[in-house]
């Protein structure tokens, strides 16, 4: 165990079985069933991100002096290949309930690829970064609100969310410094680029939410298609003004974590061997009081 989250990125090679998904129910949190669906909305293009990433980072890592970066960026290659082969498996599960997703999956798909093969080199590197911002703050987000989000939820799909925001705080800062590696005093490109990720992530969560909603029968019933859009827009609301923070030439977020409990219960708990492929309610109680005594 590190004493910084950020140091010395552990690859935890951890594969979850989605046939034992309760029902089979995409809307795996019975806490809240409109974040569940959000989440998967935003999921849809998430592996497809990481490829992304990983590709970026392989090409151009080569240049960077620093061994240090050097090392978190084989971290943080190997954690995000294994979200990416998780969450395209989950994307299956899902496309057999939501019949367009596969069209927005495809989107999204050549979106990131045409991205890596066309543009430059300045904005792979800053959309990486500015992408992973809102992977960093979202998983604050999603772990400080665990009890209001998904106390009482399906335990594959509590464990898989739960392992995915631990690892990307603790590799929350490697494309961050990866681009200051390269444009060091170049602070209006990075604000842009964080600006251009979190439109495009909105707006490619919505579409997916939106299809969802639909196929869910959420439309027919206007109040819970309501409640579901404020739920969704006070999410996107809520990480934005996380972010702003992030514009600050004084920004860097290993300075900006914030320790979380069930972060750090989450870490312990796999150190010692335990099984994180579910999480049941207990098991996240027990870990919290063994993280307390």
């Amino acid at each position: 165990m590190s004493e910084h989250p950020m140091d010395h990125i552990p690859i935890r090679k951890l594969r979850f079985d989605f046939d034992e998904v309760e029902g089979g129910n995409p809307l795996w949190s019975r806490t809240n069933p409109d974040f569940s669906m959000f989440i998967n909305a935003f999921g849809v293009h998430v592996p497809y991100f990481e490829r992304f990433l990983i590709n970026v980072m392989r090409r151009y890592r080569d240049e960077i002096d620093s061994e240090r970066i050097k090392e978190d960026v084989r971290g943080i290659i190997g954690q995000e290949a294994h979200h990416s082969i998780n969450f395209l498996a989950w994307n299956k599960v899902l496309n057999d309930r939501y019949p367009g997703l596969a069209k927005i999956e495809g989107q999204a798909k050549q979106f990131f690829e045409s991205t890596f093969s066309e543009k430059s080199k300045k904005f792979t590197i800053g959309f990486t970064a500015g992408y992973e911002t809102f992977t960093f703050l979202g998983g604050m987000i999603i772990l400080d609100r665990y009890d209001e989000y998904m106390a009482d939820a399906d335990p594959t799909i509590r464990a898989l969310w739960v392992w995915h925001q631990v690892e990307e705080v603790e590799h929350g800062a490697v494309a961050f410094e990866f681009y200051k590696a390269f444009y060091p005093d170049d602070e209006w490109y990075r604000r842009f680029m964080v600006a251009f990720a979190f439109v495009h992530l909105g707006v490619e969560s919505a579409k997916a939410y939106h299809h969802m909603m639909r196929i869910e029968g959420y439309y027919q019933q206007p109040r819970k298609a309501l409640d579901a859009w404020k739920f969704g827009v006070s999410f996107l609301w809520d990480t934005g003004c996380a972010a702003l923070p992030v514009m600050s030439k004084k920004y860097h977020p290993r300075e900006y974590l914030e320790s979380n409990p069930l972060a750090n219960a989450w870490r312990k708990f796999y150190a010692m061997g335990n099984d994180p492929h579910a999480l049941h309610a207990l098991d996240v109680d027990n870990m919290l009081a063994a993280d307390n005594n």
